[in-house]
């Protein structure tokens, strides 16, 4: 026990381990939130889509050479988010199919760029390190801490100020346009939101996980609670409490932080359903 602490203090001595711990922790929360809309709107994957088209904007920075990568990555990402949202409501590509089209165009183009015009020696690793996320923690910079925290405030804000409409516009899209609810401008904000927050994960969980954080929070959530609220709140605190653990045993067994933070949330979940078919078994007898 002695020794996991000075472990655990010498790493906590250093400011970027720091870093990692906030963006996990702001990530989780904010991807939590989101979740639970997306997830009973039948739209989880659009966590997944995105991340490869991030995956891919990435790929094309890295081989045009621009240091700044967010100028080509956030945007593009941002698009895409759009035109998902706008697909699937066409009658000849639904919402999952035009999911599919687009992460996997996105993602064949960017491992084709990055092997016809490779940025380093050593391919394999910086496509795994993009996908599946960084074995080191210490990547992160002060930067993008305040700018986790920003985007967190805006989530937050947002969540708080047009909590009853997301609800109307989550459990039935057609009754709220009939209140005057404007439901396609808040399904372009989820999206859109979304698409930033896919670009910030990228440097702690990798492309291919973040999805994770966005689905399981919210269905450990569903095995135990039912009100909408009670969820949200449960999906959001799970959600920091595993990615908190998450970093911290990655820390201590140097694993990759973003595989750790997921396997939390599976152990979590697995948890949550247990516990979720206990009650109700109670509650049927």
């Amino acid at each position: 026990m002695n020794e996991i602490l000075t472990t655990l203090q010498y790493y906590f001595s250093h400011s970027l381990v720091w870093y990692a711990l906030i963006v996990g922790l702001l990530i989780a929360l904010c991807s939590s939130l989101l979740g639970v809309s997306l997830v009973l709107k039948r739209f989880s994957f659009i966590g997944d889509g995105l991340s490869h088209v991030a995956f891919g904007a990435m790929a094309v920075a890295a081989v045009t050479g621009i240091t700044d990568r967010m100028i080509i990555i956030l945007p593009l990402t941002v698009l895409s988010a759009v035109l998902i949202l706008r697909t699937g409501k066409n009658a000849k590509i639904r919402g999952d199919a035009s999911i599919a089209m687009i992460s996997a165009g996105a993602l064949a183009i960017g491992y084709m760029l990055m092997n016809i015009f490779p940025v380093s020696t050593n391919i394999s690793a910086d496509v795994c390190g993009s996908l599946f996320g960084s074995t080191s923690i210490l990547t992160l910079k002060a930067e993008d801490v305040w700018l986790c925290l920003g985007l967190s405030l805006v989530v937050l804000i947002f969540f708080v100020l047009f909590y009853n409409k997301i609800f109307s516009v989550t459990f039935d899209e057609s009754f709220s346009k009939a209140t005057g609810v404007n439901s396609d401008c808040y399904n372009l904000i989820i999206a859109i939101i979304t698409a930033i927050i896919i670009v910030i994960a990228m440097n702690l969980v990798g492309s291919l996980l973040i999805s994770a954080l966005i689905i399981f929070p919210a269905l450990s959530a569903m095995r135990v609670f039912k009100s909408f609220k009670s969820v949200t709140i449960c999906s959001a605190i799970l959600s920091v409490i595993c990615a908190g653990i998450g970093i911290v045993l990655s820390v201590l067994c140097s694993t990759p932080v973003g595989a750790t933070i997921v396997t939390a949330d599976l152990c979590a979940f697995l948890i949550f359903s247990l516990v979720g078919a206990v009650t109700s078994r109670k509650i049927k007898k």
